[in-house]
């Protein structure tokens, strides 16, 4: 492959900006025939990659030698980015490593939608950018929605800037559920142990004064965390402006969230949000979001800070799996 060739693709539902198409599509036309060719490719091109990357938000990488979570890893590693091991985290989603740096990008049934959200945006510590890689498509469904953040706050600034500003001034709480052991069946069901990387109560303690919790032990033994303000709006380094945060992801999915939002998020100083400032929040963001409908082999990199992403259900015997890889924050 020519080191100064890149190959772009378009496809139907690509969404045009101004500044850029969402998401950017690199083709391998058969070029590099192995992972440490396509390394190759990746290390002479990382410069108009990572442009592209914070221009539009994701960049898919199809038609390249990724077929295993090891060839994987090894194709992300060479964009030279520092790993954000699942270990180190304080996501609460059930996840299953096969390399120090990949893992499953979620346990949770195939009914279950995973709704829009930043990677980790309910915590104090968050990865940079996300990789993932359809190892097996589902035969129906499963598609990995994504949303353009930047454009997603744009829009809720012209509907209501009285709302827009107090989330970009209060920010947020979060209130999660750790329960006493894994539970896979559900898509937060990483015990206080596992995500906290911890084997007692004291351990826990200490961890939660650390990071600035509150935190409630329950009859069950599970823990009730709530998490110190956290931002709702993030400004970049260019001046773009994001919303930062799970806030679709918990009103739509946790339980009993949409009935009453405040059992989990709140504005940082403890106030009500709106519910139909949730509601209108999950209309617009619909206007933002690109469904990328996998291919085996498929590797798409996404900048965690302008875009979210989740999870359509599927359906079918074949085993829908995606595996990913994350980026520390100063990727």
């Amino acid at each position: 492959m020519s080191a100064t060739e890149l190959n772009y693709a378009q496809v139907p539902t690509q969404l045009t900006f101004d500044d850029s198409v969402f998401p950017c599509i690199v083709v391998n036309n058969n070029n590099a025939s192995t992972v440490e060719e396509a390394v190759a490719f990746i290390r002479a091109h990382k410069s108009e990659l990572a442009k592209k990357l914070r221009s539009s938000g994701a960049v898919l990488f199809r038609g390249f030698p990724v077929d295993s979570a090891e060839t994987f890893d090894t194709f992300s590693a060479g964009f030279d980015y520092d790993n954000f091991t699942y270990q180190e985290s304080l996501s609460n989603a059930v996840r299953i490593n096969f390399t120090e740096r990949v893992f499953t990008a979620n346990e949770a049934p195939k009914d279950v939608e995973i709704y829009l959200h930043h990677e980790m945006a309910q915590t104090p510590i968050s990865p940079s950018k996300l990789f993932f890689f359809c190892k097996s498509a589902a035969e129906e469904g499963g598609a990995t929605p994504l949303c353009r953040s930047d454009k997603l706050f744009s829009a809720l600034k012209q509907f209501d800037s009285q709302l827009a500003d107090d989330f970009e001034q209060k920010g947020l709480k979060y209130t999660t559920y750790m329960p006493a052991a894994d539970d896979a069946t559900s898509g937060q069901g990483r015990s206080w142990k596992s995500t906290l990387s911890v084997e007692n109560k004291d351990e826990a303690h200490s961890k939660l004064t650390e990071l600035g919790y509150e935190w409630e032990w329950l009859e069950d033994g599970s823990l009730k965390a709530i998490t110190p303000v956290l931002p709702a709006v993030v400004t970049l380094e260019n001046g773009v402006q994001v919303f930062y945060n799970q806030l679709i992801a918990a009103y739509m999915g946790w339980k009993g969230v949409r009935e009453n939002p405040s059992v989990a998020i709140t504005f940082g100083d403890g106030s009500a949000i709106p519910k139909q400032g949730l509601e209108k929040i999950v209309e617009l963001s619909k206007d933002y979001t690109f469904d990328l409908a996998w291919q085996d082999g498929d590797v798409a990199l996404v900048d965690n800070e302008m875009a979210m992403h989740g999870r359509r259900p599927f359906t079918g015997e074949r085993k829908r799996q995606v595996l990913v890889a994350l980026t520390a924050v100063n990727a």
